[in-house]
């Protein structure tokens, strides 16, 4: 099983390797499952998420794969890379969730983007339980040399405090 590349992908180190693009509202926040009006994770391992709120709320790592021991020609044999995101939405208040990976080349320019359309989730016509979101990148050419990801949200009620879309469990994973 290939090694998820993401540092910190379910909030265990709160929010340490994660860059705050947007921080809006009461700002990003690490919670326990399944917390206030929440449901439980699919997987025993995974004990935390992080809560957005009223304000938009991003995070983004960049990885850096010749930092993380992969060789240029193994990136330039365009190995598939997998990346994958779970979110959720409280029962008492609907919410936004949007995600973006790109593979970058040495110049961190766009190679290839995965940009699904942002979701909401109503808890009056939604069970707002935990979901999944995966991609796999193939054939997208030589010189991919770090791959960015950035996931978010808010809530669509504006309520003070952690109503936003939870995300957790994200993983990024290159097939070598």
């Amino acid at each position: 099983m290939a090694r998820n590349l993401l540092k910190n992908p379910s909030g265990e180190d709160e929010l340490k390797f994660w860059e705050l693009i947007e921080n809006g509202g009461s700002q990003w926040k690490v919670e326990d499952m399944p917390g206030d009006c929440g449901h439980d994770f699919c997987s025993e391992g995974v004990t935390k998420y992080f809560a957005t709120s009223f304000e938009l709320c991003l995070k983004r790592q960049v990885i850096d794969l010749l930092a993380e021991g992969f060789s240029s020609d193994q990136l330039d044999a365009q190995p598939p890379v997998t990346v994958q995101d779970w979110y959720c939405g409280r029962t008492d208040c609907g919410c936004t969730y949007q995600m973006t990976a790109c593979l970058l080349d040495e110049n961190h320019e766009v190679i290839q983007e995965f940009r699904p359309d942002s979701v909401t989730l109503d808890p009056d016509c939604d069970d707002c339980s935990w979901k999944e979101v995966n991609h796999t990148f193939s054939d997208y050419g030589p010189g991919m040399r770090f791959i960015s990801f950035e996931h978010g949200g808010q809530d669509t009620k504006f309520w003070d405090g952690w109503f936003g879309v939870r995300v957790t469990g994200s993983s990024v994973t290159i097939e070598v």
